[in-house]
């Protein structure tokens, strides 16, 4: 009895350690269901990661809608947080000066759009309310200023650049991964802080803004006076994927080069894409692409943030052979995917066509997106693009080096360093 107690109570924690896990990859996540359009980057870049230099005036541009005709109020909150995104053990009136809680005031009502809603926008931070230590931040958008009702969160980060971080891209040294994974070598200038410890500091390398496929070397490889580089062969290796698809729904009037169809007889407007076709047996071809992100815009209107309307958009992947793959589920794979649970994004097999089918509601904009494949019916931990895209060493993409350090009487950990790398043709050892 004794010993099944104990294999029991050991399952139970696992069981608890996978959730734990499992939800921190889960923080960019839509509450309330008619959240649309949710954009969140650097002012005037759409295309950027949310990061802002501890104390300098930048700030970062939020735009979301609800569906439908009444406007509600939303308010905002930032909670600082660990490297692992679990909450700083800190008081909120240490890290936010002001208000812990700011009403977002400006809004407008959408305009000669077939789908009704109300367009919310803020720039943060206000000074109302203003993060003061660098770290992890993780944005709540809750209704009626109620922290329980929530509508949505995001993660941002605001970096005291201390720590200069150097970055190469190279080949893997395992010959099967040579040609398909690309490897990130990092070295870092630690003269500012007092590293005695390899434990005080952490390195998270993250691919194309996707958190869900960071990784975290956990031993430099060489330690030569204030000079720390890290060569994992394994922490480091992420695969390389190729250039993403794109599909252009700036317009409904007028069709693009990705648009088979449009109906404009029902509302929402419904836009059939044109069937992709699997691409991994496929040589690589590069072209420019934007790496998974989406950009709102509209040439049918003014301004797109409240004359871009909605659509559903139906997309299409016919695999080799028409013939579904065994054991694997297909998944849309994109920014605009981002806060969506699986399930939401997980295509369906029709059987008729032969081909794997999803249609989401999106607004009108430029998006760029990727088939993926997991275990069926199991949690997405690393997208496999082998089957639906391949890989390939050349391909471009985005990489973005945080590090966090800790010191012996801190109670959360600093963002300390920040860098960013683009590979791309002609990748080399």
């Amino acid at each position: 009895m004794m010993i099944f107690m104990k294999r029991f109570l050991s399952s139970l924690l696992l069981f608890f350690l996978f959730l734990t896990a499992h939800s921190q990859k889960q923080l960019d996540r839509i509450y309330v269901d008619n959240i649309r359009g949710v954009a969140f980057f650097k002012q005037g870049d759409p295309y950027s990661f949310p990061i802002l230099e501890l104390g300098s005036a930048e700030l970062l541009e939020l735009h979301f809608d609800e569906l439908g005709r009444q406007p509600r109020n939303f308010f905002y909150t930032f909670q600082l947080c660990n490297a692992d995104w679990t909450p700083a053990d800190l008081n909120v009136f240490d890290y936010l000066r002001g208000f812990t809680q700011n009403r977002i005031l400006q809004y407008r009502m959408s305009s000669a759009t077939t789908i009704p809603y109300v367009h919310y926008q803020v720039n943060l931070p206000e000074r109302s309310c203003l993060p003061v230590k660098s770290g992890n931040y993780l944005l709540k958008i809750f209704l009626n200023g109620d922290t329980s009702q929530l509508a949505f969160t995001r993660r941002m980060m605001i970096v005291k650049n201390q720590v200069p971080i150097g970055v190469s891209a190279q080949q893997p040294f395992d010959p099967s991964l040579q040609l398909t994974h690309q490897k990130i070598q990092v070295s870092l200038d630690v003269k500012s802080i007092n590293l005695y410890m390899q434990q005080l500091g952490k390195l998270v390398i993250i691919q194309n803004n996707r958190w869900e496929t960071a990784r975290s070397p956990q031993l430099p490889m060489i330690i030569r006076e204030n000079l720390v580089e890290f060569n994992a062969e394994q922490d480091a290796v992420f695969p390389a994927g190729k250039e993403y698809r794109w599909a252009d729904l700036r317009s409904v009037r007028f069709q693009s080069d990705r648009i088979d169809r449009i109906d404009n007889s029902s509302a929402p407007v419904r836009v059939y894409l044109k069937t992709d076709q699997e691409r991994s047996k496929n040589r690589y071809t590069f072209f420019p692409d934007l790496n998974g992100h989406f950009s709102i815009g509209t040439t049918d209107q003014y301004n797109s943030w409240w004359q871009g309307d909605y659509m559903d958009v139906q997309f299409t992947l016919e695999p080799t052979g028409k013939r579904p793959y065994p054991g694997k589920d297909v998944y849309l794979w994109c920014e605009a995917t981002l806060m969506l649970p699986p399930e939401q994004y997980r295509m369906e097999w029709n059987e008729s066509k032969g081909v794997y089918e999803k249609s989401l509601q999106l607004k009108q904009g430029y998006y760029s997106y990727s088939y993926i494949t997991s275990r069926h019916k199991a949690p997405i931990s690393i997208p496999d693009f082998s089957v639906t895209e391949g890989n390939y060493f050349e391909a471009e993409n985005e990489y973005t080096i945080l590090f966090y350090y800790r010191s012996f009487s801190a109670r959360y950990d600093e963002l300390l360093g920040i860098q960013r790398l683009r590979t791309g043709i002609g990748l080399r050892q």
